[in-house]
């Protein structure tokens, strides 16, 4: 970490802020480990002065839902800000452990915890959202998997709603999906695959949007992966249900064909779908639909991805590759750079509630330095821990130059 005690300048680099919709060349002004200024104004004699030229500026990345806390991860990829799911050991169900988590970035990455929605994630007793609230929770989630008890999900969403916590929920009905490890379908069939039909989403988003209606709660679905669900979501938009919806790049970027040959560093959850429902998913990016994409980073070890398939733990690392996987959506003309960059930083920065996502003059000095177009292979060499992706070998243009947080230079190439 290289701390900036004098004011900082980044000049002349492509300065995009979503919040406040700035785009164009500019210099950023960092002091006090807060934006100071942003314009044409040459900086003073004493800044140290970063030159930037050819180089895109940007909010610090706010990853909506990792699973684990990688700290070096999320500086090579630009993320200063990462929404911890409560699926720890043990899970964050206690005011005390979620007010532990908050602190175990630091001083490299700001951590935001959720709490877990039941004790030990189990589906049944709820936790204690007020005092994980006070403590730093930021959300309540329901973790890797969803609640089969409709009762239940209905008592959470109208707790939460009296203290306007965000409920994010892992939208998959559980019954169905128990010991499935790919969607339902003639691929997977003639794998020899255990399988869930894809409307497993379908009926259980349809269940949350119902619940979230009838209690008024913020809700966001964590992964929003099939045609049928993302239809239910747009019409419930359209009624006033305070209802977002995320993605990882894999899902916008992949289709069931990926699991040929059982690669289990396919082995997702939920899994991958069929080409049309693929199709789906990117046309509701580029509508909005989908507001959120986030890396979903949950990266297991070597021993528990090389297992045949039905035995690999599902999960991948994607912090390092997130900005990356996100810019070939603007490469194929599904986003423009801007709407992106709001996707990964602004828009989750808002639902949470939390300082970041903005380069306005006051907000905390949390900064991507990337080169838009610069070309790079994704490799297990490049990441900063488990390697695990599915994107292994996939040629991609965007590199991170310097990850800032409060001010601190924290990664720079």
């Amino acid at each position: 970490m290289t701390a900036s005690p004098k004011p900082l300048c980044l000049a002349g680099g492509r300065v995009i802020c979503p919040a406040t919709g700035h785009d164009g060349i500019a210099n950023l002004m960092i002091g006090s480990r807060q934006v100071t200024g942003l314009g044409d104004a040459p900086p003073p004699s004493h800044a140290e002065t970063i030159d930037c030229t050819g180089l895109v500026v940007a909010p610090g990345l706010v990853d909506a839902g990792v699973f684990r806390a990688d700290a070096r991860a999320f500086q090579m990829g630009g993320i200063t800000r990462a929404v911890l799911m409560p699926d720890q050991t043990p899970p964050l169900d206690d005011p005390a452990l979620v007010s532990f988590a908050r602190g175990v970035g630091k001083p490299d990455v700001w951590v935001h915890p959720l709490v877990a929605a039941t004790r030990g994630l189990l589906g049944e007793e709820l936790a204690e959202l007020g005092l994980a609230r006070e403590a730093g929770a930021v959300g309540v989630a329901t973790g890797r998997r969803g609640i089969a008890s409709s009762q239940v999900m209905h008592r959470l969403m109208a707790y939460a709603a009296s203290f306007d916590m965000v409920v994010v929920s892992h939208a998959e009905d559980p019954d169905l999906t128990r010991e499935a490890v790919a969607t339902e379908g003639e691929y997977a069939t003639r794998l020899g695959l255990h399988t869930a039909p894809a409307f497993a989403e379908t009926l259980a988003v349809a269940r949350e949007l119902r619940l979230a209606e009838a209690t008024g709660v913020r809700l966001h679905l964590r992964q929003v992966t099939t045609a049928e669900a993302l239809a239910l979501v747009r019409a419930a938009r359209a009624r006033g249900v305070r209802v977002t919806a995320g993605i990882t790049p894999a899902h916008a970027m992949m289709n069931e064909t990926a699991l040929a040959g059982f690669r289990s560093f396919c082995r997702l959850s939920p899994p991958l779908r069929c080409e049309e429902d693929r199709l789906a998913v990117v046309e509701a990016i580029a509508d909005g639909t989908i507001g959120i994409i986030a890396s979903g980073h949950d990266p297991q070890s070597q021993e528990a991805k090389r297992q045949p398939f039905a035995d690999a733990a599902p999960g991948m690392a994607g912090a390092e590759t997130l900005l990356a996987l996100g810019l070939t959506m603007v490469g194929a003309g599904t986003l423009r750079l801007p709407a992106l960059l709001a996707a990964l930083s602004t828009v989750p920065a808002a639902l949470f509630g939390l300082a970041g996502g903005s380069l306005a003059p006051g907000q905390p000095a949390d900064v991507v330095v990337f080169d838009q177009n610069a070309p790079w292979r994704i490799a297990p060499d490049r990441f900063a821990g488990a390697s695990n992706t599915p994107f292994d070998g996939l040629p991609v243009a965007g590199q991170v130059r310097r990850t800032i947080k409060g001010g601190d230079v924290l990664w720079q190439v």
